[in-house]
């Protein structure tokens, strides 16, 4: 019986295999109380799978397969990270001892405890972390229970293997490098997690967020995994499967011929110039930006060094990896999101909770009632601008006191610098990012204060919409094409053109080339993306005409009929 399912496209393309069903990834662990006498070697055997783990680990990371993605790095160094956290090595150790119980038990119990306190994180790129805990806590108690941790792959180099699992960690996704997996599928994860940016890293195709399908999918079944679109068909009928074949090919002829573009400069068919930048998490990703052709970092997100520590990353620390952006860059701009952060408890020092951390403390909120924080990281990136076009970029303003506390706060980190004799550049750039529907009513007044400014159309079409698009239930309400949104959007280009500054687009709707004559039309000319899909976008940009679309972007504005937007919408893209 043929039948289709529906997740997360994370990367594009189309693959057509059989399914090889990978065990479920969430353990069953056993839960028995022990006698006193026994506790010591309980503790000793939790220590010894402790170690076991850091070895496979380490093991990995020593032996870093040629031609792996940077990013893989930097993963394995994330999941030491969790495993030598006092969370994990040290609290299950407590609760053998207080509740008689055994290793396996305590350390579920535990990993629990920090589930639920991850789903009060706001930030989508947190919240994906979580994975990477569970992935950690799963290596050990199958070390505690005598298992193997590598997931078994089909024999052979048989290239129509299409992977089907529960979840899969960044380590099992080497595997498929080696075993030229053809596509693989997920019942949980986001956009964000790092299976999806190794997935994309790797160009397979892959879709995560499906739910059941490794329940309901059988070993051998034939499927076809749709990337693009986020859909999976079990048991293709022969139109189906012809239909497929033939769109496989289409995308493998695409993909060659957009490489031709990586040298080619931006512009419309009229001669309008466009700034494609890109957007990264960690120095790791440079590598792709490079090769997708792009002329900057646009976001730059600085999370990643606060993520799964004891302490909070030095100036020192901070500085470095800046540095090494801008030097890479080499004089192209580099724009350095300042922390954006939610409810996170595990920032040292951080321990505020909000009842609704969606509209509680968190990014630059979180930063001005952490002054110290700030003013760290201040430092580290003016430091960093002394290497390269550095640019400041706050996130989620929502007012004019908000905004002139934060501009006090960077002349403070200036001020120490120049004290100390530190170079810096004097005249960085300061652009703040407008991703709440009452900024992006403020843009004007915003711009004149700042040089620059950023649409995160993520957060900016959630807040908008009042819809969690992490939510199963609402996600399908999330609409980059709501006319609210487009005028916000449209709202916030004009501002910044009346200000003379520029303005970019760093959020989904700057990666998705359906959207591009859109934007373009809107008056949009800087885009930031994931650097997976710059060279689609260019695409885009050099055969668009503005004169020709801007009439049709206009009339999409004033545009509340659904079906006619889409209408509006296929038009433009012909």
């Amino acid at each position: 019986m043929s039948f289709t399912l529906h997740g997360v496209g994370v990367s594009g393309g189309i693959a057509i295999g059989h399914a090889h069903l990978v065990s479920h990834a969430v353990l069953e662990v056993p839960h028995y109380v022990l006698p006193k006498h026994m506790l010591i070697q309980e503790l000793e055997r939790f220590q010894a799978a402790i170690a076991v783990t850091r070895q496979e680990l380490e093991a990995l990371r020593a032996n870093i397969p040629v031609g792996a993605p940077a990013e893989y790095g930097a993963f394995l160094d994330l999941h030491l990270l969790i495993l030598g956290d006092s969370t994990l090595s040290v609290v299950p150790l407590q609760i053998i001892e207080s509740q008689q119980v055994n290793a396996e038990w305590a350390l579920k119990q535990q990993m629990d405890e920090l589930l639920e306190q991850f789903q009060k994180i706001e930030d989508e790129y947190l919240r994906e972390r979580e994975h990477d805990v569970v992935q950690v806590v799963e290596r050990v108690i199958k070390a505690l229970l005598g298992h193997p941790s590598t997931i078994p792959l089909p024999s052979g180099s048989e290239q129509s293997r299409i992977l089907v699992a529960h979840d899969l960690s960044p380590a099992d996704m080497m595997l498929f490098k080696q075993n030229r997996i053809a596509a693989f599928t997920t019942d949980v994860g986001g956009a964000t997690s790092h299976t999806a940016i190794m997935a994309r890293s790797l160009n397979i195709p892959s879709i995560v967020a499906l739910h059941h399908a490794r329940e309901i999918i059988h070993e051998n079944e034939l499927l076809i995994v749709d990337g693009q679109q986020g859909v999976v068909i079990v048991n293709p009928d022969k139109q189906v499967l012809a239909e497929y074949k033939l769109r496989q090919s289409q995308w493998e002829l695409e993909k060659q011929k957009l490489k031709r573009l990586k040298t080619t400069v931006a512009t419309t068919l009229d001669g309008a110039a466009v700034e494609l930048h890109a957007n990264i998490e960690l120095p790791q990703d440079l590598p792709q930006v490079k090769e997708s052709g792009a002329t900057g970092i646009g976001l730059f997100r600085s999370e990643f060094l606060f993520l799964n520590r004891d302490g909070l990353p030095s100036e020192e620390e901070q500085f470095l990896a800046y540095r090494q952006v801008a030097e890479v860059m080499k004089g192209l701009p580099v724009t350095i999101r300042t922390l954006d952060l939610g409810a996170d408890k595990h920032l040292t020092g951080t321990t505020r909770e909000s009842a609704n951390p969606a509209l509680g403390l968190r990014a630059i909120r979180l930063c001005l009632a952490e002054p110290q924080l700030f003013h760290t990281q201040l430092r580290a990136i003016l430091r960093a601008s002394h290497y390269g076009k550095v640019r400041i970029l706050i996130p989620m303003l929502s007012s004019l006191p908000e905004l002139r506390q934060t501009l006090h706060m960077i002349v403070h980190a200036k001020q120490s610098l120049a004290l100390e004799e530190i170079p810096f550049d004097n005249n960085v750039p300061i652009g703040g990012m407008i991703e709440i529907p009452a900024a992006a009513l403020a843009a004007q007044a915003f711009a004149k204060d700042l040089n620059f400014l950023s649409i995160g159309t993520n957060d900016l079409i959630q807040y908008t919409l009042a819809i969690d698009r992490t939510d199963d239930a609402v996600a399908h309400l999330y609409d980059p094409l709501h006319p609210s949104v487009l005028q916000l959007i449209a709202y916030t280009i004009g501002a910044a053109d009346k200000a003379g500054i520029s303005v970019s687009v760093c959020g989904e709707m700057a990666g998705d080339p359906q959207l591009t004559r859109l934007l373009l039309g809107l008056g949009l000319r800087d885009f930031s993306m994931h650097p997976a899909h710059i060279l689609a976008v260019k695409q885009q940009v050099l055969k668009a005409e503005l004169p020709k679309i801007s009439g049709i972007a206009q009339k999409m504005l004033k545009t509340y009929d659904p079906e006619k937007m889409h209408q509006l919408l296929a038009r433009l893209n012909q």
